[in-house]
């Protein structure tokens, strides 16, 4: 391993699509940053754990050149307890989350043209769900961004652990506006939240982000943020 290493951690899952799905950002990402080492680590229920894949890097790198960057949407307990914790114990910088911001606008977009959702449809963008109030907020943040880019009504909503739910928030859209409601998956790998959004009664539901090349360039964007030492700005222009 002869340059700085960039590793992408991952919530994981028990689902191999997940799994799958985090590979292929991770492989694209490599594309992108050249001469970077990319590698891929999850906090539970898949293999490399965090706390592995962070021992290799720094064992083979030195930790001076490994930068941790959360395949995370929203700040939470993932992020400053598992990520942050194993970070600070092997003295590695993290990266700011992916979400919210508007680089992730393009990847939410064409993942709802990809379902076929028409232009001015309203939208549901359907985040996993946190008791931790900022991911909340961040979601509310993403969905304004969003609005503001499709020029249709978004509302934020939740597959667990925060109200409104998707299927409260398609209902409740749907009968403000008389018309289709759409889900955007503000997720980022397929598995049981994403099939959960199918069961909604939205008229469409768009597939997880995944290795959208917006977000590949942003996963890469978080690390030379990172690497240059870039202190935090605002969400909304991120």
């Amino acid at each position: 391993m002869n340059g700085p290493v960039l590793l992408a951690v991952a919530h994981g899952s028990r689902d191999p699509a997940a799994r799958r799905s985090t590979h292929a950002l991770a492989r694209r990402v490599g594309r992108l940053a050249g001469g970077v080492t990319v590698r891929a680590a999850f906090v539970q229920h898949a293999n490399p754990s965090l706390t592995a894949a962070l021992a290799s890097a720094t064992g083979e790198a030195g930790r001076e050149r490994v930068i941790i960057v959360p395949l995370l949407l929203a700040t939470g307990y993932h992020l400053s307890s598992d990520i942050g914790g194993a970070a600070a114990a092997a003295r590695v910088p993290v990266a700011r989350p992916l979400g919210p911001g508007r680089r992730l606008v393009p990847a939410l977009a064409g993942r709802l043209a990809e379902a076929g959702v028409p232009a001015g449809t309203p939208v549901v963008l359907a985040a996993a769900g946190s008791l931790d109030p900022r991911a909340t907020a961040d979601a509310g943040r993403q969905a304004a961004l969003l609005a503001a880019h499709l020029r249709a009504p978004v509302e934020a909503a939740f597959v667990s652990a925060a109200r409104p739910t998707v299927d409260e928030a398609v209902a409740g859209l749907a009968a403000r506006t008389g018309r289709p409601v759409a889900v955007a998956a503000y997720l980022l790998a397929p598995g049981l939240f994403h099939d959960r959004l199918r069961q909604s009664g939205a008229a469409w539901v768009s597939p997880p982000l995944g290795d959208h090349p917006a977000v590949a360039a942003l996963v890469a964007h978080r690390f030379r943020e990172a690497a240059a030492g870039a202190a935090p700005c605002d969400h909304a222009a991120a």
